[in-house]
């Protein structure tokens, strides 16, 4: 299917706007959620119970099974509307029931889940109970996944985009109710209320099951009608042999990724970094968020339609500008986590974080920073495998991915001091992302031949000139802002304006200078 470059980029433009208000508001509620609970013994455990059904999220029904049926769903479509159509209705019932199933053996081993994470005894408590009240999140997170795969084969986007935004509006306000309850003046499992307890709870899965009600409503306004086709006959399951035949590599993909998961957890948990790691974690994602799942979601139809109809050269362009576009956003990115890491985590911290804990989620942010082209390289490279159904490639890359983060912060601890542990946490991960981008290209160089990236080669070249000359500027309006105000926060919020004054121009004018399309392209888009 043959697009404009125009074109291209005013349908991921269309996706960027939607994705950047759901990253916006998803930040200012994580800002406020350390506002009111901190990066203390409470904040380790909210944010490890909600780990819980995230992770399952991440892992298999937000990122895998999404990448898992959209390949899946393009070949129906091929078949014919009416064909797809009731295979679509099929797949989603399957899916569905196979959530409820999940969901409820995971609700049921909240406390053996728990156990495998905390050994403090106040903290297991509380993080059970939240578990308990956060885990049935794992159904409506299916139902938006698999609502949001049939709504991109059917090229509706945006829509999808915009329902975490709903989620985040309605955790926001269970923030407010949760400030406005009557609760200890110092925070702490044995402290807390039961009604504090119930609204941290029941508001945060309320927000996910907005964010499906959205989606399934987005899906209707498409034109698409659900049927409960349930009639035992041969027919009836293909789709579900489809899927299991799928569903082995993928849950071994899932099962090695939380192993590694879990083991970073509970060395986070012994450590009292859970709240720090989480916090660096979801910063470090922000900006792959805006760029990088904007692309995905615009191209992954496609590629699976490429893979599908065997069209290598339109596979291989397509992979090529994902990963030009997702360099030319993501380095100067990276650069300006790594210089301003701290700065930035000092001035929107704030609340029960004070600033040594701002500074430390920062620290951690600007060690890690380097990771973010890698990670948007892995993620674009296994849905190209996925749109080939193949899932033993990702899960031996994961496996791979996973022993390294394990060996780095085993290293981490049997060679650094114990306060030292949490900020290598991140850095762990971003090493993993290096090490399975570049056993992904080789895969698919293999498979697929020469791909082109020596033109990426080039395009990261100059983005990243363009990001030193910007990060030159930053370096001097930060060091400036120090000098001149003694408050921290203060002087962290003067070298932040500075920097949007100054740096982003910089960056724009020497990009322009020294000749990058993408950016070109982008500021043409923006101009009409």
């Amino acid at each position: 299917m043959a697009v404009s470059q125009n074109g291209f980029a005013r349908t991921t433009g269309a996706v960027a706007v939607a994705t950047a208000a759901s990253r916006a508001t998803g930040f200012i509620r994580t800002l406020a959620l350390a506002a009111v609970l901190g990066t203390a013994v409470v904040g380790d455990a909210y944010n490890g119970a909600n780990s819980m059904p995230n992770m399952v999220y991440e892992l298999l029904l937000g990122g895998v099974m999404s990448s898992v049926l959209i390949p899946v769903l393009a070949r129906a479509r091929l078949r014919g509307r009416t064909y797809s159509r009731v295979f679509t209705q099929r797949l989603l019932l399957a899916t569905i029931l196979g959530a409820a199933v999940i969901t409820a053996i995971a609700v049921a081993c909240a406390p053996f889940l728990v156990a495998a994470l905390v050994s403090d005894t106040e903290q297991t408590q509380l993080t059970t109970a939240l578990a308990y009240l956060l885990l049935p999140e794992i159904f409506f997170y299916a139902i938006a996944a698999t609502a949001t795969a049939v709504l991109n084969i059917r090229e509706s986007y945006a829509p999808a985009a915009w329902a975490s935004v709903v989620n985040n509006v309605i955790v926001l306000a269970m923030v407010v109710v949760f400030a406005a309850i009557p609760g200890p003046v110092t925070l702490l499992p044995s402290t807390m209320t039961t009604a504090q307890v119930l609204v941290l709870g029941i508001g945060t899965t309320i927000g996910i099951v907005g964010q499906a009600v959205w989606t399934v409503t987005a899906l209707r306004r498409t034109g698409f009608r659900w049927s409960w086709r349930v009639r035992p006959v041969p027919y009836t399951w293909r789709p579900v042999r489809v899927g299991a035949r799928l569903l082995g590599w993928v849950l071994l993909y899932v099962a090695i990724s939380q192993a590694g998961v879990t083991f970073v957890l509970r060395v986070a948990f012994s450590h009292g970094g859970v709240s720090t790691y989480t916090y660096a974690d979801l910063l470090f994602q922000v900006p792959y968020g805006i760029l990088g799942v904007s692309l995905l979601t615009v191209l992954m139809p496609r590629i699976s339609r490429a893979v599908a109809l065997g069209d290598r050269d339109a596979l291989v362009t397509d992979m090529g500008r994902a990963a030009r576009y997702s360099v030319v956003a993501l380095v100067p990115a990276a650069v300006a986590m790594t210089l301003l890491g701290p700065i930035l985590t000092t001035v929107m911290f704030v609340g029960r974080v004070d600033v040594d804990a701002a500074r430390t989620i920062g620290v951690a942010l600007a060690l890690s920073a380097f990771g973010l082209p890698p990670f948007a390289l892995v993620m674009l490279q296994l849905r190209v495998f996925y749109a080939g159904n193949d899932m033993r490639t990702p899960a031996l890359i994961n496996a791979a991915m996973v022993v390294t983060k394990v060996s780095v912060v085993t290293l981490a601890l049997a060679c650094l001091p114990n306060q030292v542990i949490v900020v290598m946490l991140p850095v762990a991960s971003s090493l993993s992302y290096v090490v399975g981008a570049i056993s992904g290209h080789f895969v698919l160089r293999h498979r697929y031949g020469l791909l082109g990236f020596h033109t990426v080669l080039a395009t990261f070249s100059k983005v990243l000139w363009a990001s030193i000359a910007a990060g030159g500027v930053c370096v001097m309006t930060v060091w400036a802002s120090h000098q001149l105000i003694d408050n921290p926060r203060t002087a962290a919020a003067a070298s932040l304006v500075a920097v949007l004054v100054l740096g982003a121009p910089t960056f724009l004018v020497t990009a322009t200078k020294i000749g990058i399309p993408e950016v070109r392209t982008a500021k043409a888009l923006l101009n009409r």
